[in-house]
């Protein structure tokens, strides 16, 4: 097999060239270069290997647990792996069971309720509170019902349940680096890393914040943009090739992932867009429509830990407005 380029293994596995490089970067899925050729490049191990990490991730396997997998020339932890996720998905099964089990019960009650009083349009509170009552804090005999001990535990099983978050971030000054061409991130990231770092801007700004967005997006091919921000004191001149800008802030939907799981972007969109609540609002920067990705471990990855380069966090950023405003 040749060697395939970012462009080709991206577009056949269905990975973004911006996954790939930081799958490359943390030595989960070395890549190769082509001679005359810019760009990285892949060989037929390499693709293989990203098609059990796209499958790896598609059952919910951490990056970290990744590594741990391919890390292990005997491959004995796999088994472990894989168990402490079936595990978790057990957990998750139960607690869903559960909370359905007690809406089976408040259906099963107010339908009752309903065929008793056919004269009456809306349940009155008695009779949803009787409702209520059937989860006391021990089980009663009934099949579907549950406890209300049973129900807490369900939801704190389920906590970490993929509803966006709705914050709202401050106006702030920002130095921004911006690249367009190959490694954009990279390209883009340096000069700002080392700006941080001489000055020190933890200290000078405790609060800081590392927001980023491809300016522009890819359209189809390899070469794109991408801009990063951190934000600043007010008072804080920038050298070039830096530029300092003002970040207006807002209302925004947010979305936590690990770093790679760039995948999740449309399912949180349309999560947005589905909402009763909130509509999409669009707004600057206009490199992304608005949208952001906030590097959640900047701050301990600028005053020192090295492992927070690595299975990084961030937020995915949809700028919102409340419905009717």
């Amino acid at each position: 097999m040749r060697l395939m380029t970012i462009s080709e293994v991206s577009r056949a596995l269905g990975v973004s060239t911006r996954t790939l490089r930081y799958y490359d970067e943390i030595g989960l899925l070395p890549s190769a270069r082509m001679d005359g050729y810019a760009h990285r490049a892949y060989d037929a191990a390499a693709v293989n290997r990203l098609r059990q990490i796209v499958a790896l991730r598609r059952l919910r396997i951490p990056l970290k647990k990744i590594a741990l997998i391919f890390g292990d020339a005997e491959r004995t932890k796999i088994v472990d792996v894989l168990q402490e996720s079936v595990n978790e998905l057990d957990g998750e099964i139960a607690a869903l069971q559960t909370i359905r089990d007690i809406l089976r019960a408040f259906v099963r009650r107010l339908n009752a309720a309903a065929g008793a009083n056919a004269d009456v349009g809306l349940l009155d509170d008695r009779e949803i509170m009787g409702v209520v009552q059937t989860l006391s804090p021990s089980k009663i005999n009934l099949k579907e019902d549950r406890s209300m001990c049973d129900l807490n535990e369900a939801n704190e099983a389920l906590s970490t349940a993929k509803n966006f978050r709705v914050i709202y971030l401050p106006p702030s000054a920002v130095a921004a680096s911006h690249f367009f061409g190959p490694e954009p991130e990279a390209n883009a990231g340096k000069p700002l890393d080392d700006f941080i770092r001489r000055i020190g801007l933890p200290k000078l700004k405790p609060d800081m914040r590392q927001y980023g967005f491809n300016n522009p997006s890819p359209e189809g091919d390899e070469t794109y943009g991408y801009e990063f921000w951190a934000t600043i004191p007010d008072d804080l001149d920038v050298p070039a090739p830096l530029t300092k800008k003002r970040f207006e802030g807002g209302l925004y939907a947010a979305h936590c992932i690990q770093m790679g799981d760039f995948h999740e972007w449309p399912p949180f969109y349309e999560q947005v867009v589905a909402s009763a609540e909130y509509e999409y609002e669009s707004r600057e920067p206009a490199g992304m429509h608005g949208t952001l990705e906030e590097h959640l471990n900047a701050y301990s990855y600028y005053t020192g830990d090295a492992s927070a380069a690595k299975f990084a966090q961030l937020d995915l950023l949809i700028p919102i407005k409340a419905k009717g405003f």
